[in-house]
């Protein structure tokens, strides 16, 4: 069966809420695996063992969150040739942009060389029931792509 790995940072009620989403657009697509990983504790073992990764962040100054950044510097290298072409996603909120956070994923996963298979989420300001549901969408998207 398809494993999907969300790896996110959810320091607030904004992103746990965004993270319910996906979790519930992930149960929309039949025969996929959902494993929920903080940022912090994910590692290079769940990443290998996956068969595509949901990223969540919020957006801190202008970028990914530290929790996000330390899991691309954990599997970077251990993960570096054994995940070409991973299909991925990802989601950001932000208070009042997402900008700098989304171009610094897409450099990262650029240098892995994975597969972005459905557009990068971004989140202005409390997420209401559009967003939520676009949350929804993506993860579904992610899923079926795997």
């Amino acid at each position: 069966m398809p494993r999907l790995l969300v790896v996110h940072h959810t320091p607030s009620p904004a992103m746990q809420a965004v993270l319910e989403a996906v979790r519930e657009g992930v149960a929309l697509v039949e025969e996929v695996e959902l494993v929920v990983r903080p940022a912090l504790s994910a590692g290079a073992a769940d990443l290998l063992d996956a068969h595509g990764v949901l990223l969540g962040t919020p957006a801190n100054i202008g970028y990914m969150s530290g929790a996000l950044k330390h899991f691309f510097d954990t599997v970077y290298y251990p993960c570096l040739d054994a995940t070409v072409g991973l299909p991925f996603g990802v989601y950001v909120h932000g208070n009042d942009d997402t900008a700098g956070a989304l171009n610094a994923i897409g450099r990262i996963t650029g240098a892995l060389r994975w597969k972005q298979v459905a557009a990068p989420l971004s989140l202005v300001g409390a997420p209401g029931p559009a967003d939520l549901e676009a949350c929804r969408e993506l993860a579904a998207t992610v899923a079926v792509n795997l």
